[in-house]
Protein backbone atom coordinates (compact mmCIF):
# COMPACT_ATOMS: atom_id res chain seq x y z
CA UNK A 1 0.00 0.00 0.00
CA UNK A 2 1.49 3.69 -0.83
CA UNK A 3 1.76 6.35 0.92
CA UNK A 4 -1.44 7.74 -0.84
CA UNK A 5 -3.27 4.94 -0.40
CA UNK A 6 -2.65 5.12 3.41
CA UNK A 7 -3.34 9.23 3.00
CA UNK A 8 -6.83 7.98 1.58
CA UNK A 9 -7.69 5.77 3.86
CA UNK A 10 -6.84 7.32 6.85
CA UNK A 11 -9.01 10.22 6.05
CA UNK A 12 -11.94 8.41 5.13
CA UNK A 13 -11.66 6.10 8.94
CA UNK A 14 -11.50 9.48 10.64
CA UNK A 15 -14.48 10.60 8.63
CA UNK A 16 -16.23 7.58 9.69
CA UNK A 17 -14.87 7.80 13.34
CA UNK A 18 -16.94 11.14 12.81
CA UNK A 19 -19.91 9.77 11.37
CA UNK A 20 -20.46 7.01 13.95
CA UNK A 21 -19.97 9.62 16.90
CA UNK A 22 -23.06 11.04 15.32
CA UNK A 23 -25.25 7.62 15.11
CA UNK A 24 -23.41 6.43 18.38
CA UNK A 25 -24.79 9.46 19.75
CA UNK A 26 -28.20 8.75 18.61
CA UNK A 27 -28.47 5.57 19.48
CA UNK A 28 -27.29 6.48 23.19
CA UNK A 29 -30.14 9.04 23.75
CA UNK A 30 -32.65 6.23 22.99
CA UNK A 31 -30.90 3.75 25.10
CA UNK A 32 -30.73 6.38 28.49
CA UNK A 33 -34.79 7.16 27.66
CA UNK A 34 -35.32 3.77 27.38
CA UNK A 35 -33.80 2.83 30.79
CA UNK A 36 -34.49 5.30 32.82
CA UNK A 37 -37.29 4.55 34.92
CA UNK A 38 -35.01 1.91 35.99
CA UNK A 39 -33.47 1.75 39.46
CA UNK A 40 -30.29 2.93 38.70
CA UNK A 41 -28.59 -0.34 39.46
CA UNK A 42 -30.56 -1.78 36.53
CA UNK A 43 -29.87 1.19 34.78
CA UNK A 44 -26.45 0.10 34.65
CA UNK A 45 -27.36 -3.57 33.54
CA UNK A 46 -29.72 -2.34 30.76
CA UNK A 47 -27.06 -0.75 29.20
CA UNK A 48 -24.76 -3.26 29.27
CA UNK A 49 -27.01 -5.76 27.82
CA UNK A 50 -27.95 -2.83 24.93
CA UNK A 51 -23.98 -2.36 24.71
CA UNK A 52 -23.23 -6.50 23.73
CA UNK A 53 -27.05 -5.89 21.75
CA UNK A 54 -25.14 -2.95 19.68
CA UNK A 55 -22.11 -4.82 19.39
CA UNK A 56 -23.43 -7.97 18.05
CA UNK A 57 -26.03 -5.99 15.56
CA UNK A 58 -23.67 -3.92 14.41
CA UNK A 59 -20.78 -6.37 13.29
CA UNK A 60 -23.67 -8.91 12.13
CA UNK A 61 -25.06 -6.02 9.68
CA UNK A 62 -21.24 -5.76 8.82
CA UNK A 63 -20.80 -9.53 7.91
CA UNK A 64 -25.04 -9.24 6.23
CA UNK A 65 -24.35 -5.89 4.56
CA UNK A 66 -24.82 -7.29 1.39
CA UNK A 67 -28.06 -9.13 2.13
CA UNK A 68 -29.15 -5.86 4.30
CA UNK A 69 -28.90 -3.19 1.99
CA UNK A 70 -31.90 -4.58 0.15
CA UNK A 71 -33.77 -5.18 2.91
CA UNK A 72 -35.79 -1.67 4.02
CA UNK A 73 -38.36 -3.41 5.37
CA UNK A 74 -35.78 -3.56 8.62
CA UNK A 75 -35.42 0.40 8.45
CA UNK A 76 -39.19 0.88 8.08
CA UNK A 77 -40.17 -0.94 11.35
CA UNK A 78 -37.02 0.67 13.27
CA UNK A 79 -38.43 4.20 11.82
CA UNK A 80 -42.36 2.82 13.29
CA UNK A 81 -40.97 2.08 16.34
CA UNK A 82 -39.02 4.92 17.89
CA UNK A 83 -41.76 7.16 16.34
CA UNK A 84 -43.97 4.74 18.00
CA UNK A 85 -42.46 5.17 21.63
CA UNK A 86 -41.55 8.86 21.17
CA UNK A 87 -45.75 9.41 20.30
CA UNK A 88 -46.47 7.22 23.18
CA UNK A 89 -44.31 8.55 25.88
CA UNK A 90 -45.76 12.18 24.67
CA UNK A 91 -49.52 11.66 24.87
CA UNK A 92 -49.08 9.02 28.28
CA UNK A 93 -47.19 12.40 29.60
CA UNK A 94 -50.04 15.23 29.07
CA UNK A 95 -52.44 12.37 29.98
CA UNK A 96 -51.03 12.42 33.33
CA UNK A 97 -50.03 16.01 33.93
CA UNK A 98 -51.19 17.43 37.45
CA UNK A 99 -52.88 20.64 37.35
CA UNK A 100 -50.41 21.84 39.78
CA UNK A 101 -46.97 23.00 38.56
CA UNK A 102 -45.75 20.03 35.60
CA UNK A 103 -44.63 17.20 37.45
CA UNK A 104 -45.50 14.05 35.91
CA UNK A 105 -46.63 10.87 37.86
CA UNK A 106 -44.46 8.13 38.83
CA UNK A 107 -44.98 5.31 36.18
CA UNK A 108 -43.19 2.48 36.56
CA UNK A 109 -42.56 1.69 32.56
CA UNK A 110 -41.22 -1.75 31.73
CA UNK A 111 -40.00 -4.38 33.51
CA UNK A 112 -36.23 -5.00 33.22
CA UNK A 113 -36.38 -7.71 30.32
CA UNK A 114 -39.09 -5.84 28.48
CA UNK A 115 -36.72 -2.91 28.68
CA UNK A 116 -33.73 -4.93 27.54
CA UNK A 117 -35.74 -6.31 24.54
CA UNK A 118 -37.00 -2.54 22.98
CA UNK A 119 -33.14 -1.65 23.32
CA UNK A 120 -32.11 -4.51 21.64
CA UNK A 121 -34.82 -3.47 18.89
CA UNK A 122 -34.04 -0.21 18.81
CA UNK A 123 -30.39 -1.11 18.36
CA UNK A 124 -31.13 -3.25 15.26
CA UNK A 125 -32.14 -0.32 13.55
CA UNK A 126 -29.27 1.77 14.45
CA UNK A 127 -27.09 -1.44 13.48
CA UNK A 128 -28.73 -0.91 9.72
CA UNK A 129 -28.04 2.62 9.38
CA UNK A 130 -24.84 2.64 10.86
CA UNK A 131 -23.49 -0.08 8.46
CA UNK A 132 -25.36 1.55 5.81
CA UNK A 133 -23.45 5.12 6.39
CA UNK A 134 -19.90 3.33 6.70
CA UNK A 135 -20.52 0.58 3.52
CA UNK A 136 -21.31 4.54 1.22
CA UNK A 137 -17.88 5.38 2.60
CA UNK A 138 -15.79 2.57 1.97
CA UNK A 139 -16.55 1.34 -1.15
CA UNK A 140 -15.40 4.87 -2.40
CA UNK A 141 -11.80 3.49 -1.70
CA UNK A 142 -9.15 1.79 -4.02
CA UNK A 143 -9.77 -1.41 -3.36
CA UNK A 144 -6.13 -3.17 -1.28
CA UNK A 145 -6.34 -6.48 -2.52
CA UNK A 146 -5.80 -8.45 0.63
CA UNK A 147 -8.72 -10.56 0.84
CA UNK A 148 -12.60 -10.36 0.35
CA UNK A 149 -15.08 -10.57 3.20
CA UNK A 150 -18.68 -10.79 1.82
CA UNK A 151 -18.28 -9.56 -1.24
CA UNK A 152 -16.17 -6.26 0.37
CA UNK A 153 -12.30 -5.89 -0.20
CA UNK A 154 -10.36 -6.39 2.97
CA UNK A 155 -8.88 -2.96 3.09
CA UNK A 156 -12.57 -1.41 2.75
CA UNK A 157 -13.95 -3.92 5.38
CA UNK A 158 -11.27 -3.11 7.92
CA UNK A 159 -12.30 0.27 7.95
CA UNK A 160 -15.87 -0.25 8.32
CA UNK A 161 -14.61 -2.57 11.44
CA UNK A 162 -12.41 -0.35 13.04
CA UNK A 163 -15.19 2.99 12.43
CA UNK A 164 -17.97 0.45 14.28
CA UNK A 165 -15.67 -0.61 17.03
CA UNK A 166 -14.99 3.18 17.90
CA UNK A 167 -18.69 3.79 17.70
CA UNK A 168 -19.48 1.36 19.96
CA UNK A 169 -16.82 3.11 22.36
CA UNK A 170 -18.68 6.47 22.26
CA UNK A 171 -22.12 4.56 22.63
CA UNK A 172 -20.54 3.29 26.12
CA UNK A 173 -19.48 6.68 27.02
CA UNK A 174 -22.24 8.85 25.68
CA UNK A 175 -25.40 6.74 27.40
CA UNK A 176 -24.57 7.13 30.57
CA UNK A 177 -23.55 10.47 30.59
CA UNK A 178 -27.34 11.07 29.18
CA UNK A 179 -28.99 9.19 31.78
CA UNK A 180 -27.15 11.65 34.45
CA UNK A 181 -28.37 14.35 32.25
CA UNK A 182 -31.88 13.01 32.49
CA UNK A 183 -31.37 12.51 36.20
CA UNK A 184 -30.53 16.14 36.56
CA UNK A 185 -32.72 17.55 34.66
CA UNK A 186 -35.54 15.63 34.84
CA UNK A 187 -37.99 17.96 32.27
CA UNK A 188 -35.62 17.02 29.56
CA UNK A 189 -37.21 14.02 29.59
CA UNK A 190 -39.74 15.63 26.65
CA UNK A 191 -36.95 16.85 24.66
CA UNK A 192 -35.24 13.82 24.81
CA UNK A 193 -38.74 11.80 23.57
CA UNK A 194 -38.93 14.52 20.96
CA UNK A 195 -35.13 13.81 19.56
CA UNK A 196 -36.03 10.03 19.78
CA UNK A 197 -39.09 10.70 17.32
CA UNK A 198 -37.13 13.04 14.86
CA UNK A 199 -33.99 10.37 14.47
CA UNK A 200 -36.81 7.84 13.21
CA UNK A 201 -38.43 10.49 10.69
CA UNK A 202 -34.67 10.55 9.83
CA UNK A 203 -35.31 6.67 9.20
CA UNK A 204 -38.31 7.41 7.34
CA UNK A 205 -36.71 9.44 4.90
CA UNK A 206 -34.16 6.88 4.74
CA UNK A 207 -37.08 4.02 4.06
CA UNK A 208 -38.94 6.33 1.47
CA UNK A 209 -35.64 7.02 -0.85
CA UNK A 210 -34.89 3.33 -0.57
CA UNK A 211 -34.76 2.28 -4.34
CA UNK A 212 -37.19 -0.21 -3.42
CA UNK A 213 -39.22 2.34 -2.50
CA UNK A 214 -38.44 5.49 -4.48
CA UNK A 215 -41.11 7.75 -3.45
CA UNK A 216 -38.21 10.19 -2.87
CA UNK A 217 -34.80 11.06 -4.69
CA UNK A 218 -32.21 8.05 -4.18
CA UNK A 219 -29.78 10.77 -2.54
CA UNK A 220 -31.60 12.81 -0.63
CA UNK A 221 -30.95 11.62 2.93
CA UNK A 222 -27.42 12.13 1.68
CA UNK A 223 -28.01 16.11 0.62
CA UNK A 224 -26.66 18.90 2.15
CA UNK A 225 -30.14 20.45 2.32
CA UNK A 226 -31.73 17.18 4.36
CA UNK A 227 -28.37 17.34 6.70
CA UNK A 228 -29.07 21.34 7.59
CA UNK A 229 -32.90 20.36 8.16
CA UNK A 230 -31.82 17.01 10.10
CA UNK A 231 -29.32 18.68 12.53
CA UNK A 232 -30.81 22.15 12.60
CA UNK A 233 -34.24 20.50 14.22
CA UNK A 234 -32.41 18.39 16.49
CA UNK A 235 -30.07 21.14 17.41
CA UNK A 236 -33.02 23.31 18.00
CA UNK A 237 -34.89 20.39 20.52
CA UNK A 238 -31.41 19.82 21.81
CA UNK A 239 -30.62 23.39 22.85
CA UNK A 240 -34.58 24.93 24.05
CA UNK A 241 -35.04 21.67 25.73
CA UNK A 242 -32.01 21.99 28.29
CA UNK A 243 -32.24 25.76 28.54
CA UNK A 244 -35.94 25.20 29.50
CA UNK A 245 -34.92 22.32 32.07
CA UNK A 246 -32.00 24.23 33.37
CA UNK A 247 -34.55 27.13 33.89
CA UNK A 248 -36.94 24.65 35.33
CA UNK A 249 -33.96 23.50 37.99
CA UNK A 250 -33.25 26.37 38.91
CA UNK A 251 -36.81 28.03 39.83
CA UNK A 252 -37.18 24.32 41.94
CA UNK A 253 -33.76 25.12 43.71
CA UNK A 254 -35.06 28.53 44.44
CA UNK A 255 -38.45 27.87 45.80
CA UNK A 256 -36.83 24.97 48.05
Amino acid sequence: MDISMVLEYGWVLLILVGLEGILAADNAVVMAVMVKHLPEEKQKKALFYGLVGAFVFRFGALFLISFLVNVWQIQAIGAAYLLYISVHHLLKQSKHKFKKGDKVKDNKGSSFWMTVLKVEMADIAFAVDSMLAAVALAVTLKPTGWFKMGGIDGGQFLVMLFGGIIGLVIIRFAAKWFVNLLKKYPSLETSAFLIVGWVGVKLVVFTLAHPSIHVIEEHFPESFVWKVIFWGVLLSIAISGYLVSRKKANKLRRSA
